[in-house]
């Protein structure tokens, strides 16, 4: 069982930056992909971005791409989500989740943290 807390939401204006921390429990940590989804009020949760195993390649939502930057340290079972350039249409909910060893199944999840961003 994997264990997944998520750190760093808060409130933020549009065009500032935010930081997420998502730490996993387990030894196994390393042999995971991870990723970040968000659910804003009224929507249905939607991937933003994921990182496989070992960080050799990442996946953004288009809606993120060159604002967002996802990495993990697997020495400290870490993984960040930065965001710059906040959007209003940010604002939501941020998952962790964490797939199964070897798959790219997420069968994780962490209980979210609130990122708003206002005006």
């Amino acid at each position: 069982q994997v264990q997944l807390v998520e750190s760093g939401g808060g409130l933020v204006q549009a065009g500032g930056s935010l930081r997420l921390s998502c730490a996993a429990s387990g030894r196994t940590f390393s042999s995971k992909a991870m990723g970040w989804f968000r659910q804003a009020p009224g929507k249905e949760r939607e991937f933003v971005t994921a990182i496989t195993w070992n960080g050799g390649s990442s996946y953004y939502a288009d809606s993120v791409k060159g604002r967002f930057t996802i990495s993990r340290d697997n020495a400290k079972n870490t993984v960040y989500l930065q965001m710059n350039s906040l959007k209003l249409e940010d604002t939501a909910v941020y998952y962790c989740t964490a797939a199964r060893s070897g798959t790219s199944e997420y069968a994780y999840w962490g209980q979210g943290t609130q990122v708003t961003v206002s005006s």
